[in-house]
């Protein structure tokens, strides 16, 4: 369950007067995610999510309202945070940064469909485009700068094996980008998986859950989505969904030649990013609250097949 601190009616009755979106009909605590406590709200008036921050650098929360203030403002499918009658959408609810957003429609897609990915990468191409713009700056928390200090911290749980390819692999990336021209930037998503994302059918409802967002390689983020969305249980990559999403993506923003030749590195590096900040969940800094890790199995798979396989041609840009 994901609602590590309970609230009750009487409490968010009293948040929501600050705010013009009607009176409480009911609340609903949210079962998915494992950092924050989550409600669905019901007013007279709209639906509504409010979200209490349990974990995290809170002096951090501006970048992620001005981040969702701007995207919303150029009209991408995010939810943009709420605010009161005075203009301030960062409030404190049961000593808590807490922030109310409107309910976006649909649900997680588990098995993604060619029209979902091509939204998806659509809607990705346009937040990258217009997110070149943005002001506001958040270095990545887990880009190379990061995977350098904190992969010496689970060697001791892998394998001889595993540790040879975890160092070799940092020390290539060292090498590879310490080199290569730089890449384009912007503000990124950081973590868009499936389950950051509602689809209602075939049309996408919004990305969400944007407290992993930074400020880095565009690059970094795309690769993030194709090793997750473009992924088959065993790491291989499926054609038809890669060309789906990288095809309406690039119809928004083409890669340039820098990122088109740092396309496999980055494949690379993001899967060891993911199996890295897994081992170290499940070995160095177990979650806050009673949840299950994810595997880090799985993105040691990706990673292995990424570097067998290498990466399929980039689709053209089409005008």
């Amino acid at each position: 369950m994901a609602v590590f601190t309970p609230l009750t009616d009487s409490q968010v009755a009293d948040f929501l007067s600050r705010f013009d979106a009607g009176s409480l009909v009911s609340l609903e605590g949210v079962p998915a995610g494992t950092e924050n406590s989550t409600f669905f709200v019901t007013t007279d008036r709209r639906e509504l999510v409010l979200t209490l921050f349990e974990q995290g650098e809170h002096e951090e929360l501006p970048f992620f309202v001005e981040l969702l203030d701007y995207l919303d403002e150029h009209r991408l499918p995010v939810p943009g945070p709420l605010h009161d009658r005075d203009g301030i959408a960062l409030h404190s609810l049961v000593d808590k940064p807490a922030l109310l957003f409107p309910r976006l429609p649909g649900k997680h897609p588990r098995d993604p469909n060619l029209a979902q990915c091509r939204a998806l990468g659509d809607a990705l191409g346009r937040m990258h485009r217009v997110s070149q713009h943005f002001p506001g700056t958040r270095p990545n928390p887990r880009d190379l700068h990061w995977l350098l200090p904190m992969h010496h911290k689970v060697l001791v749980y892998l394998s001889p094996e595993d540790q040879t390819l975890m160092k070799d692999e940092v020390e290539i990336y060292q090498g590879f980008f310490d080199e290569a021209p730089e890449l384009p930037r912007g503000a990124l998503h950081g973590d868009l998986f499936r389950d950051n994302t509602l689809f209602d059918g075939d049309r996408l409802g919004g990305l969400i859950d944007f407290y992993n967002g930074c400020t880095g390689d565009l690059l970094f983020d795309l690769a993030i989505v194709i090793n997750d969305w473009a992924t088959e249980p065993d790491g291989r990559l499926d054609p038809a969904r890669y060309e789906a999403i990288l095809t309406a993506y690039q119809a928004s923003r083409p890669l340039v030649p820098a990122e088109r030749d740092a396309w496999a590195m980055m494949l690379r590096l993001t899967a060891l990013r993911y199996w890295l900040s897994r081992l170290l969940v499940v070995y160095v800094d177990p979650p806050a609250h009673d949840l299950t890790p994810h595997d880090p199995e799985q993105f040691r798979t990706i990673l292995l097949r990424r570097l067998e396989d290498g990466a399929p041609p980039l689709p053209e840009a089409r005008p």
